[in-house]
């Protein structure tokens, strides 16, 4: 049984880590030029997923890309 959680959240990372390559491949180079943080938000989200799963990583990930705006400081944020 803890197998095929383990499984299902390995291959949850891997399709939301694809799905953001597939961003990086083809809208990022027109869209996503303007990001205020070192590493940029889609490497960052990433790093999360792949560090903190996928669950957690993508919250971690959706709150980078929330910061990411003229208001929020910018500068190296790993994660």
């Amino acid at each position: 049984m803890m197998f095929l959680f383990a499984a299902s959240r390995a291959l949850l990372a891997e399709v939301m880590i694809f799905l953001v390559r597939c961003y990086q491949y083809t809208l990022s180079p027109w869209v996503g030029q303007q990001c205020r943080f070192q590493p940029s938000c889609s490497n960052y989200f990433i790093q999360a997923v792949r560090k903190y799963g996928p669950v957690s990583g993508a919250i971690r990930g959706a709150y980078r890309i929330l910061r990411c705006n003229p208001l929020c400081k910018s500068g190296f944020d790993p994660p």
